[in-house]
């Protein structure tokens, strides 16, 4: 049996990897420029001992599950993935027959930043609608939202909305109400990308709870990375009954994570302190403050 020393390599020299870039150097052009928090690395680190039982049957997915409901509301069911894209292709996915399309604004995420994934890994139609600020309106959305039963049109079945959106700007939860009541009344289902979702409830000064469950938002795509962790998102199925087959959709897309641990505990160290809106009120006091100067 080797020793320890011979085991494992030498301890990395931390300051010769410090000296890679200069931590001084701020970049605006990207919040995923930034670092991980320390509380998050702390949290990773307490994590990382010994062993747990992998592909999400291990505890701290299962306290994520926990916390969310703490968030959200007993009922809705969470499933943590790698990144935003294949949060919101998976979500889109569940909510969508083979022949369903979205409508989304001509500027969100999936259609703009996503390299057509929704369109060629998840196969979905997106209807695209300009807007003049990033958001949509039950209006606008009427401008796609047709064609119900035409075997040769992509049938409209959701709608997608960001929040914040692309554009910097912000639902409130009686905006994001009127959508889901105009939508669910022609059988439509409503999802949202909540990349910068802890900015907006900053922002909004109302719980997570308020303007996503609460406002008749049927799935979440709930990001993490531009909120201080290392990696990782969760889909979060607030009406379980319109989401179907996320499990094994999860598997499909290739983002079932085997070591589930390491992101469930950054959402943990995330959402049970406050921490998630300590950084969001900063973040958002930083970007006022740079809106001013320049």
């Amino acid at each position: 049996m080797t020793s320890t020393t011979e085991e494992f390599p030498a301890a990395l020299d931390t300051e010769a990897v410090g000296r890679l870039h200069d931590p001084s150097v701020r970049g605006f052009a990207s919040d995923n420029y930034s670092g991980v928090h320390p509380e998050i690395l702390a949290a990773l680190a307490a994590a990382n001992g010994g062993h747990q039982v992998s592909y999400g049957e291990d505890q701290y997915t299962e306290r994520l599950q926990e916390v969310m409901e703490e968030h959200f509301g007993a009922g809705i069911e969470c499933f943590p993935v790698f990144n935003g894209t294949g949060a919101n292709v998976l979500s889109l996915q569940s909510l969508l027959p083979r022949w369903g399309a979205v409508i989304c604004a001509s500027t969100a995420h999936i259609n703009m930043d996503e390299n057509g994934a929704p369109e060629r890994i998840g196969g979905i139609k997106l209807l695209q609608v300009p807007t003049s600020d990033g958001k949509l309106t039950p209006e606008l959305i009427d401008r796609e939202a047709w064609g119900w039963g035409d075997e040769h049109r992509a049938q409209p079945l959701a709608v997608s909305i960001t929040q914040t959106t692309e554009l910097g700007t912000c639902y409130t939860p009686e905006e994001i109400r009127a959508i889901a009541d105009h939508i669910h009344a022609k059988g439509m289902k409503l999802h949202m990308d909540g990349a910068r979702l802890a900015n907006a409830a900053a922002h909004l000064g109302v719980p997570l709870r308020t303007f996503t469950r609460d406002a008749g938002v049927d799935i979440l795509s709930f990001g993490g990375t531009k909120n201080g962790l290392l990696f990782g998102e969760v889909v979060v199925a607030l009406n379980p009954e319109a989401a179907h087959g996320l499990k094994f959709l999860r598997k499909m897309n290739m983002q079932l994570a085997s070591k589930m641990r390491f992101i469930s505990v950054q959402f943990v160290a995330l959402l049970e302190s406050g921490l998630w809106l300590r950084s969001a009120e900063h973040a958002n006091a930083m970007a006022s403050r740079l809106r001013a100067a320049v």
